[in-house]
């Protein structure tokens, strides 16, 4: 269940400035990398050889950027639930960052806050950032300002 529930227009809009909180921690597997590199293409050693990367600037293997803000998708609907949709949309993201690496064996959890909202036509427009945290350390692994578009069914 997320931290907080939306159902209305005006109760999203009203939200600017809400703290989200935080979700569960998630922990970053070898597995979960292999199959990010996979998945895309990208099998740099620095993610992909843990032989070759604790020789490396890390110390050992270490998350792609992509893959840490991919995990986003997962942790938005554990910060907001937005109820009695017609219909929500990803519009887009802006301000992604990559501040610290995240090693494999790491754990990250999602923190959230809802920077703004609008009216666009009929839906609402929340830019909602997502913060990345390292476990034990003070920079994050990734923070993303995301956009979504929110058209709420009208009550009856």
């Amino acid at each position: 269940m997320a931290n907080k529930q939306y159902s209305t227009a005006e109760s999203l809009l009203s939200a600017e400035g809400a703290n989200l909180g935080t979700t569960a921690w998630l922990e970053i597997t070898q597995e979960r990398v292999n199959q990010f590199a996979d998945a895309t293409g990208d099998h740099q050693w620095i993610h992909v050889d843990p032989e070759r990367a604790a020789q490396g600037p890390f110390g050992g293997c270490i998350a792609h950027g992509y893959l840490t803000l991919s995990l986003v998708n997962m942790f938005l609907p554990q910060l907001i639930e937005v109820l009695n949709l017609q219909m929500g949309v990803n519009y887009g993201c802006d301000k992604v960052r990559f501040p610290a690496p995240v090693p494999v064996g790491s754990r990250i959890r999602g923190s959230g806050e809802i920077i703004r909202t609008e009216m666009v036509g009929q839906a609402v427009q929340a830019v909602i950032r997502v913060t990345v945290e390292i476990e034990g350390s003070d920079r994050p692994g990734c923070v993303i300002d995301t956009i979504s578009r929110y058209t709420f069914n009208p009550f009856q």
